[in-house]
């Protein structure tokens, strides 16, 4: 008998389809440098001016001419003192400047020797010696050879970073414009989920758990700079997830729903997008993470997680965190897999794709936390990253894998 389910979408396709499909915020607004880290850039940010505006020492010590030091031991007077903030004068022949880190070079010198290779001559008038023979240019950083003028020193669809912003500001750019923050919905199903503080563990009724999808789902979508309307748990029928669906429609980018989207009787998930819009992807080829859909509802996205928080998880950030960072006009969605060594075995490799809970360990290998259960949150808390393991793939100690790791997907 043919079995009328169809097959299992693939992870590269149906990221694919969900990338084609999240058309990037038009909208932007102009932030203060300040407040900009973790958004994303609405245009290239270009330097009016040079950085280091001129040549300048990176160390304490002497500025002076090569030529006046052909030995060690050279005597020279100091004929002047140059800290940073201020100009010196042209240099005259056969003399240093004290000058400190940052200060501008005079004219005339063209190296710095740095204050431990100089003597300190007792006596008046002030005077050193050079114990350390300059070389034209030593210590000497030039005008420009950070940041040139009218060069695109940040890039449209870059996600900024305190470096990110340091650099702006260094440049002089005191607000920056950068992509509206994308609008979400977030709500929970589930009849069972209860909210820790409103029932003591000790009173939590058979078949009761906490939500604990909520508050890691909430705290994700804050990390990526989404504005985040929290509807909290809709009951377990058709209608109210109907209701709940419709009314978050109206008003936001995506709407989110974690549980409610395998098979089950009391799964509405499913049958409320179809009846309100549209349905374009339902279940994955990969393990955590099979029930995961993804359709339109008015002029709102939707994306179903499944209940288990594992999958919940795991199936956020390979999926809807890129959606939402393309959503914000980011160019960088995709994470970066490390080839490490499997420091363990894996001896059952499954027909979806896997993504095992590991941790780097002080040999520079992978350990995996023992009990990879979809419903086990403590593997995500013990381990830093995940193994990207191919179908069917069985895993030898010491084998080669892709690496991800929490902290490059949780960026």
């Amino acid at each position: 008998m043919n079995d009328p389910r169809p097959p299992l979408r693939s992870l590269d396709d149906a990221l694919a389809e969900l990338l084609d499909r999240a058309v990037p915020v038009l909208e932007s607004e102009r932030v203060s440098t300040f407040d900009a880290d973790g958004r994303v850039l609405a245009q290239d940010v270009v330097s009016s001016l040079q950085v280091p505006p001129q040549d300048n020492s990176a160390m304490d010590g002497y500025a002076l001419r090569c030529a006046d030091v052909t030995a060690t031991g050279a005597l020279m007077p100091v004929s002047q003192r140059i800290p940073a903030g201020s100009a010196g004068a042209a240099l005259q022949a056969g003399t240093a400047a004290r000058i400190f880190t940052g200060a501008p070079i005079p004219p005339g010198a063209d190296a710095v020797v740095m204050q431990e290779d100089c003597e300190v001559v007792a006596g008046a008038p002030a005077a050193i010696r050079v114990m350390r023979v300059p070389k034209p240019g030593q210590w000497i950083r030039r005008g420009g050879e950070d940041v040139m003028r009218g060069a695109v020193v940040l890039s449209k669809g870059e996600l900024l970073t305190p470096a990110g912003i340091g650099l702006a500001a260094g440049i002089g750019m005191d607000t920056l414009l950068v992509a509206r923050r994308p609008r979400v919905a977030l709500f929970s199903t589930g009849d069972e989920l209860v909210m820790p503080g409103d029932v003591a563990p000790e009173q939590m009724r058979p078949g009761a758990i906490y939500n604990s999808n909520r508050f890691f789902l909430r705290a994700l979508l804050k990390r990526l700079g989404c504005e985040v309307t929290d509807l909290g748990i809709v009951p377990d029928r058709r209608d109210a997830t109907i209701d709940a669906l419709r009314a978050a429609s109206a008003q936001h980018d995506l709407i989110l729903t974690s549980g409610g989207v395998s098979v089950g009787e009391e799964d509405h998930i499913k049958p409320a997008v179809q009846a309100l819009g549209e349905l374009n992807l339902w279940q994955i080829g990969i393990k955590p993470g099979k029930p995961f859909a993804y359709g339109r509802i008015a002029q709102a996205h939707f994306a179903g997680l499944p209940g288990n928080p594992v999958s919940s998880f795991i199936t956020f950030l390979l999926l809807v965190r890129p959606f939402l960072r393309k959503l914000q006009g980011a160019t960088e969605l995709a994470p970066k897999p490390i080839a490490l060594p499997a420091h363990f075995i894996w001896a059952r490799g499954d027909k979806r794709r896997e993504f095992l809970r590991v941790r780097r360990n002080a040999a520079g290998g992978l350990d995996l936390f023992p009990n990879q259960s979809s419903g086990v949150l403590t593997s995500t808390v013990w381990g830093d990253g995940v193994v990207d393991n191919p179908p069917g793939q069985t895993i030898s100690h010491g084998a080669m894998v892709q690496f991800i790791s929490f902290a490059e997907l949780l960026s």
